[in-house]
């Protein structure tokens, strides 16, 4: 008998410790943590464990939903971790008259999405564990392929540019492992001669009147042009206002527009990853014509910034940006010495 209560115990002891391990990691997102990066990370790696979605792809759509909200302040309010969201109606159930219901039997009738993953007994939508669970098992439903995955992100969003630019991102935590990506570069060396100042908002003729949506920055032919970011080549080729340009994504949504190249990195194609300091071209003078049109300007790069917000997008002002990137290398040159 002594034998068959020390079995049972053990049996009971790994049920209880494979039930818990989510109330553990929720009860830990409660305390103060220094690396609120680090802590999402090894959230998302927690979850891949338990239901096989890649952890990228969950980071990736949350990176997706924080870029795309107005405010973040909502979170810090509840402590959240998470900028996925599950609107309350979908959560608890179209039908449920109760929008903060946490019961799983009321939420299972009301045919309600949300799910108890730490084991608690609730199904919290302002509980990080039961969320990302909750996402994570939608998609698994799918399959674990990246087509069954993406299918499950259309599915989720309705939206075929959310399903492209979460791919993008996830494809960029992948390639480095991580969701610590937040350095940058200057797109020209330091080291070389060029010039620059605020040119926002000037007004161009070519092809019918306009405003200068960048920042021109003048450089001698040749002259290597560098990524700015972590990110995934979206566009490549010729522009009749841009000449020869290449288009970078990064994980912030913002579009990234070198233009009027030289020429490209041979190496470099549409939907390869790129990380800061990469050589993506070279400073030229195409452009305002028919492909191979050069010249009719003195070299430079053209560079834009275009922000998506889930619904449109817009260009904004380059220059504090690139005056942020030029003094921080600088920084890191002088720190060298």
């Amino acid at each position: 008998m002594p034998k068959l209560v020390s079995f049972l115990l053990i049996i009971g002891l790994s049920v209880s410790v494979s039930w818990t391990s989510g109330q553990d990691i929720s009860a830990a997102q409660e305390t103060e943590q220094t690396d609120p990066a680090q802590q999402k990370l090894d959230l998302f790696h927690q979850m891949e464990m338990l239901t096989n979605v890649p952890w990228f792809y969950l980071a990736a759509m949350d990176q997706y939903e924080k870029n795309i909200r107005p405010s973040q302040q909502e979170d810090k309010e509840k402590k959240q971790l998470l900028s996925i969201q599950i609107p309350p109606e979908e959560w608890v159930g179209p039908q449920n008259p109760d929008a903060e219901d946490t019961s799983l039997a009321s939420i299972e009738f009301f045919n309600g999405a949300g799910m108890d993953g730490d084991g608690d007994g609730l199904a919290d939508p302002t509980n990080d564990f039961d969320l990302l669970f909750t996402v994570a098992t939608r998609l698994a439903q799918h399959g674990f392929t990246e087509d069954d995955i993406r299918i499950g992100i259309w599915e989720h969003y309705r939206s075929h540019k959310a399903v492209k630019l979460i791919s993008e991102f996830a494809k960029v935590y992948k390639t480095f492992n991580t969701i610590k990506l937040e350095e940058r570069a200057f797109p020209l060396p330091i080291h070389s001669t060029y010039s620059y100042r605020s040119t926002w908002g000037a007004a161009r003729g070519w092809g019918g009147r306009r405003i200068h949506e960048g920042t021109d920055l003048f450089a001698h032919y040749g002259t290597p042009v560098k990524s700015v970011c972590y990110g995934v080549v979206e566009v490549k080729g010729w522009n009749r206002f841009g000449g020869w340009r290449i288009g970078i994504r990064d994980l912030n949504n913002v579009y990234h527009y070198y233009a009027h190249l030289g020429g490209f990195n041979k190496d470099l194609n549409i939907g390869d990853v790129v990380k800061p300091g990469d050589v993506v071209g070279w400073v030229g003078s195409s452009g305002y014509g028919s492909p191979g049109t050069s010249g009719k300007f003195p070299p430079h790069l053209h560079y834009g910034m275009y922000k998506y917000n889930g619904k449109t997008e817009w260009a904004f002002d380059p220059f504090p940006s690139l005056k942020r990137w030029e003094r921080q290398e600088w920084d890191k040159r002088r720190k060298k010495k």
